[in-house]
């Protein structure tokens, strides 16, 4: 890998100083913001999405809450067991970061000492977008938007390669789909366990407030049994 990096005419290598140029004619206020959104801001906003995702589903209610929270808890459960699966493939390819093989990059984030292929970010960003559209479509489609942005933001800010990214949402796609079945049949029938309990099922459906169901008798409301007793009375 590292010899393809090296080469002038690979592809990957050329797209990697095209994104990171625009680096270069950024006002460095701009950058420094880059530098935020790319380490730690779409992080922090997919796992906020998730908790929307969420609440959403756990206010809507329905037949379908249990899976659709089985599945938000398995987003972020396929996401840590991306990263696992990250590691031997790291020590495997070994890969350096993009700024060990080229000068001239402008490297927004110092300290990165590991390998390159592939990338955290992107497997656990599309890791958790994947695992958001299996709950939710809507919020699916934004969690994998935000993380087409953050694969972005890595090449931007110097520390990856356009394929660091993209084996990285290969990565989080797959371990997110190829083990949903089992961990869905796992994860649901505990969600519906929960969702049976009077405390904890709040966190799967949202319990009617006291007064608001549709059998809730009227102060005015007489039952039928105490109307004939009256009436008899009478």
């Amino acid at each position: 890998m590292a010899v393809l990096a090296e080469s002038g005419s690979n592809p990957d290598v050329g797209l990697l100083f095209d994104i990171n140029g625009l680096a270069k004619d950024a006002p460095g206020g701009f950058d420094r913001a880059m530098e935020f959104v790319g380490e730690y801001g779409l992080l922090l906003a997919m796992v906020l999405l998730v908790l929307w995702c969420w609440w959403s589903v756990r206010r809507r209610g329905g037949e379908d809450a249990a899976p659709s929270v089985a599945a938000l808890v398995w987003a972020p459960l396929a996401a840590g067991l991306a990263v696992l699966v990250n590691v031997p493939i790291r020590g495997f390819v070994e890969r350096p970061r993009p700024f060990v093989d080229h000068e001239g990059l402008d490297v927004l984030v110092g300290g990165k000492t590991d390998f390159s292929f592939v990338s955290d970010h992107a497997t656990i960003t599309m890791a958790l977008g994947v695992g958001l559209f299996v709950a939710d479509r809507r919020f699916g489609l934004a969690g994998i938007a935000l993380a087409l942005l953050e694969g972005f933001c890595r090449v931007y800010m110097g520390v990856h390669y356009p394929t660091d990214v993209v084996g990285g949402f290969a990565l989080g796609t797959a371990v997110v789909l190829l083990l949903s079945p089992p961990a869905m049949a796992l994860l649901t029938p505990l969600v519906r366990a929960v969702e049976r309990s009077p405390r904890a099922g709040r966190l799967v459906r949202r319990r009617p407030a006291a007064g608001s169901g549709r059998d809730t008798v009227l102060p005015s409301a007489r039952t039928p049994v105490e109307s004939e007793e009256r009436d008899l009375a009478a």
